[in-house]
């Protein structure tokens, strides 16, 4: 049936070749219009998973508890300190620059010169509130005299570490981003908005005394993206390298041109298609294009090994690509619906960005089916060879097997069994070691970037001079209206507040109840024995009234009471040990009237994203897999070909998993697409073997002489495929970025180990379980052999 259907497909396809090249044109440039509005798009909230509790808090609170989409911006001198009029006034400047700034929440902005930062005396009268610079002070009339009182008030008030640096060297601004514009409802353009803090911020305010430092989810992303230049700059050295290497191994410029060509043509497709559903590039998705384009190499090059392979045994070229048609349609059809599986499945993670990369994949990987197996073979029938060509393809071709013979070994029975054994024991090793490998990020600040990145500089000056933590992990406590005037309520704060203090990797909490204990201290001369909560609603009252709701520590009707546990990074160690310290408190300690919300706060939606990639990674290549166990089984109606097939590929996969974690690569939004991609390539390569081998086993051939024939014609393509791509990868260690880098050297060991793991591991498997499992009966045909 899907014989009779693909020879028809060939008819219809070949008979109107040239219908069907400028029906593909034309759909090229259709979507290539469109493919030239894509741009690159970036956002806070697409990072978030949905769905889950943490940020179901923190979407339920985030405009009551900020800190989650923070940009927090230092004004460091070089020489001297800041109590001066020069650099006060500079930090006016600053925080002027930054109010009127797009996607600024002006409420948050704070810096010395904000009337929200306020200073708490406890003089002879009682309390003395005023604000940390007077409303009577202006940067223009500003003298040493007030310098010094500011310098005061700001010691007093505790701002030393949080908006005054540990050493008196640099002052903060800190502000609190939207997503959308309340206005107009526009999404805020983060790369915009980094690259304005460039020009608005540090071109216009940096001088030889002053240096402008910035962190933020805005900067980073924005960072990310200007990087991302160099990806395009490593496309075309990895595109340069591949197309040499094609040409190396067909010695055709039509060949070479022809399967780089159809490769980039799916390209226009996915982006043309992209911009027509609306959706943007995302920074961290950037090198999904390249993924596929990888994988359309991998399809063309066997299509120009079948056609050069069939020219030399005296068919025509046009006769040569019908039957390269025929031929690789089933079996690249299956692969490319495995990987389309695969990245489909991707959509099982509930992160808007990964939903967005998964349908960016998807729609590549689908057109590859359209380009590489019917394009490529329709363009290849218009070339015409002559005898010097054939000679010299011939020559070359035996050659190469010369070297494939010294593979083929792995198919004689006790080289099998050997193999077969080592792979067993590299298995056990390989779980062994991966089975405690890192989920999230692993270093501190910016992962992305690199160390000695400005922004990573940026990020450590910060931690160095100032007592604060740049990863936030807030802890949300509802209570009924007016309920955090009553004792045993603020009790169970302060007790929270006082096991998050000691959580390893935490270095300061910030709740009502400790605010509310200095009052009480305060009260009674700044005793430190009175500082303790006191029982009397009223007194209760009091205190939390010197706090003041700028505090951002309770709401107006005092039902909501964050508490901001700030830590020393966030890695994954330190995130699960945050989280299961409050869960565990909330589970042990119940109370009817509190309920404890995880978690708002950049670290809190940060665990909410590792959470959900460790739980949603097992199912999702649980699918892979099923997915690839069903397409064998439909393809060879064999259960040896699903554990030939199957087996080398969990094998990598594990290899992989030890890998990252001995390059200290977590699993991240950024890596998880590529283990996907990996099966994909390694599907590849197990079907257009498989399909090859049991082709001859079909004709009764026994396995050993059935994989030598099988490595023999498909063999050199698969190592030749994989040895290219790695090394085109391999380039991105050179990459302005940190993450293109890692992902780089992660691909480079995936296809190769996936490539060695199909040329031995897979033959091998065969040759044991028929040597075991003696066959019965004869072997059936491919659904389609080639």
């Amino acid at each position: 049936m899907i014989e009779l259907v693909v020879r028809r497909l060939e008819a219809v396809i070949f008979r109107h070749r040239v219908a069907t090249l400028v029906l593909l044109a034309l759909l090229t440039l259709g979507l290539g219009c469109f493919a030239l509005q894509l741009r690159m798009e970036a956002g806070f909230d697409k990072q978030l998973p949905t769905g889950h509790e943490y940020t179901d808090t923190f979407f339920q609170y985030r405009d009551q508890v900020f800190g989650a989409n923070r940009l927090m911006i230092a004004v460091a001198r070089t020489k001297g300190d800041v109590w001066n009029v020069a650099a006060l006034r500079k930090l006016n400047e600053v925080t002027e620059a930054v109010l009127y700034m797009p996607g600024i929440d002006r409420r948050t902005v704070s810096s010395l010169w904000t009337p929200n930062t306020r200073v708490l005396q406890i003089t002879e009268e009682g309390f003395k509130g005023m604000d940390v610079i007077g409303g009577n002070v202006t940067a223009e009339n500003l003298t040493d005299a007030q310098v010094a009182r500011i310098r005061d008030n700001a010691i007093q008030g505790g701002y030393v570490g949080s908006l005054v640096a540990n050493d008196a060297t640099a002052t903060m601004v800190i502000a609190d981003l939207l997503d959308y514009d309340p206005k107009t409802r526009q999404k805020t353009d983060y790369i915009e908005l980094g690259r304005r803090i460039d020009t608005d911020l540090r071109a216009k305010f940096e001088d030889a005394d002053t240096k402008i430092q910035v962190i933020g989810f805005a900067k980073q992303i924005s960072d990310i993206a200007d990087g991302a230049a160099s990806v395009l700059r490593f496309f075309a050295l990895a595109f340069v390298l591949t197309a040499a290497a094609v040409y190396w191994y067909c010695r055709s410029v039509a060949f070479t041109v022809a399967a780089l060509l159809c490769s980039l043509v799916s390209l226009v497709w996915q982006f043309g298609t992209l911009r027509l559903l609306g959706y943007g590039l995302d920074p961290l998705a950037v090198l999904v294009p390249f993924l596929v384009f990888a994988i359309g190499v991998s399809h063309g090059v066997q299509q120009v090994n079948y056609i050069s392979r069939s020219i030399c045994g005296g068919m025509s070229g046009a006769d040569a690509a019908r039957s390269s048609f025929r031929g690789l349609l089933v079996p690249g059809t299956m692969a490319l619906v495995t990987a389309f599986v695969g990245f489909a499945t991707l959509y099982l993670v509930p992160i808007p960005m990964i939903r967005e990369l998964s349908l960016t994949a998807s729609i590549g990987v689908a057109y590859k089916i359209v380009t590489n197996l019917v394009m490529l073979p329709v363009v290849a029938s218009f070339f015409r060879f002559g005898p010097d060509y054939v000679k010299r393809v011939t020559a070359l071709r035996l050659q190469r097997e010369g070297w494939m013979k010294r593979l083929d070994r792995v198919a004689e029975r006790h080289v099998a069994f050997a193999v077969t054994g080592a792979a067993v024991l590299l298995f056990a090793v390989a779980v062994w070691q991966s089975s405690d490998r890192h989920v999230g990020y692993l270093k501190p600040g910016a992962p992305e970037l690199r160390e000695d990145s400005r922004y990573n500089r940026d990020a450590v000056a910060i931690v160095e001079k100032f007592g604060l933590g740049l990863d936030v992990f807030t802890l949300v406590l509802e209570m009924p209206p007016d309920g955090c005037y009553e004792f045993s309520r603020m009790a169970y704060v302060d007790d929270l507040s006082w096991v998050m203090t000691n959580v390893p990797g935490v270095i300061g909490v910030a709740s009502l109840s400790a605010l509310v204990k200095i009052g009480a201290s305060g009260f009674n001369e700044g005793n430190p024995k009175w500082q303790a909560l006191p029982r009397d609603a009223r007194s209760m009252a009091s205190f939390i009234g010197l706090a003041g709701e700028g505090s951002g520590l309770y709401d107006p009707r005092c039902s909501v009471l964050p508490i901001n546990v700030s830590l020393a990074d966030h890695k994954a160690v330190t995130l699960k040990a945050v989280v299961d310290a409050a869960k565990r408190y909330r589970q042990e300690n119940v109370n009817d009237t509190v309920k404890v919300r995880l978690a708002s706060g950049n670290a809190g939606v940060q665990a909410a994203t590792n959470e959900v990639l460790e739980h949603t990674e097992l199912p999702m290549m649980l699918y892979v897999y099923g997915t690839i166990l069903l397409l064998v089984l439909i393809t060879y109606r064999d259960w040896r070909a699903m554990i030939a097939c199957c087996v080398p590929l969990t094998l990598a996969t594990f290899l992989g998993y030890w890998f990252m974690k001995v390059l200290d690569i977590g699993l991240t939004v950024a890596t998880l697409p590529v283990m996907v991609l990996a099966v994909g390539i390694g599907v590849d390569y197990a079907f257009y073997i498989y399909n090859r081998l049991q082709t001859y086993l079909a004709d009764a051939m026994p396995i050993e002489p059935a994989f030598k024939n099988a490595l023999l014609e498909t063999g050199n393509a698969t190592i030749f495929t994989a040895i290219t791509l790695s090394i085109g990868v391999a380039t991105w260690g050179f990459s302005d970025l940190k993450f293109q880098a890692d992902m780089g050297l992660l691909l480079a060991f995936m296809f190769m180990i996936n490539m060695v793991m199909a040329i031995t591991l897979l033959p091998a498997l065969a040759v044991v379980i028929d040597a075991l499992i003696p066959r019965r009966g004869p072997v059936k045909r491919p659904l389609m052999a080639h």
